[in-house]
């Protein structure tokens, strides 16, 4: 019975190994040439109306150039949330909620130049947006 499982291996591995071999050659050896780098930079806001208008700003200095932008990819919103007392000695049923919001964005920059680079550097976005940038 093991021989019977070898030789059913034996058989249908030669037909369709060389394809799959060939496929994933052709595919890995395109998304190589095609995406050698890219510069991801993600965006942070309390506000999301100022986030947008900052990553429209970096869309628009891109786009000036010429670069490949993929995004913006809206991330989910980080929410953080506190309980506190009213009082501060009796009324322990009496509180207060608070929350704390933080919007998100990401936009991948593909093969980009030197110039798109320092444009980016230079731009003067609103105060209250975080922005980091990673070379990928």
């Amino acid at each position: 019975m093991a021989t019977a499982q070898v030789k059913m291996k034996k058989s249908g591995a030669p037909k369709n190994a060389p394809k799959r071999v060939a496929k994933k050659a052709a595919t890995a050896a395109a998304s190589a040439a095609t995406t050698d780098h890219k510069l991801r930079i993600r965006v942070s806001a309390y506000e999301h109306k100022i986030l947008d208008l900052s990553v429209k700003q970096i869309m628009d200095t891109a786009a000036r150039f010429d670069a490949t932008v993929v995004g913006p990819v809206p991330l989910p919103v980080e929410t953080k949330r506190w309980t506190v007392n009213r009082s501060t000695f009796i009324y322990k049923n009496s509180r207060e909620q608070f929350e704390m919001r933080i919007h998100k964005r990401l936009i991948d920059i593909l093969n980009p130049t030197p110039k798109v680079v320092e444009a980016l550097t230079n731009l003067n976005l609103p105060s209250g947006v975080t922005i980091d940038v990673k070379m990928v």
